[in-house]
């Protein structure tokens, strides 16, 4: 008789144990702090594409520079110009939200 009991003590713990464990599901929480971090992230993404659209637009100023018979110096100045312009406009992004 005492080994019905624990048999039966051992089934319903092991039913009551997987009936815990099917029915939690995972949660996951949106805290302020999450919030932030999913803002930023989208600002360096943000910033990112600022400074490549920068990059594209210097290396195309560059080309039609030096296609214009202007000297290397002033094309490698104009370049470099478009690109500071660039990052700057990234950092504002990014320091300003």
């Amino acid at each position: 008789m005492k080994k019905t009991y624990w048999q039966v003590g051992i089934l319903t713990l092991a039913f009551a144990t997987a009936g815990l464990l099917i029915g939690s599901s995972p949660a996951y929480s949106e805290t302020a702090g999450m919030e932030r971090r999913d803002d930023r992230r989208d600002d360096r993404r943000g910033a990112q594409d600022i400074r490549q659209q920068g990059r594209d637009v210097a290396r195309e100023a560059k080309d039609a520079c030096k296609n214009a018979d202007e000297s290397r110096s002033e094309c490698r100045q104009e370049k470099r110009g478009i690109k500071q312009d660039a990052r700057k406009a990234g950092r504002k992004l990014k320091q300003n939200d």
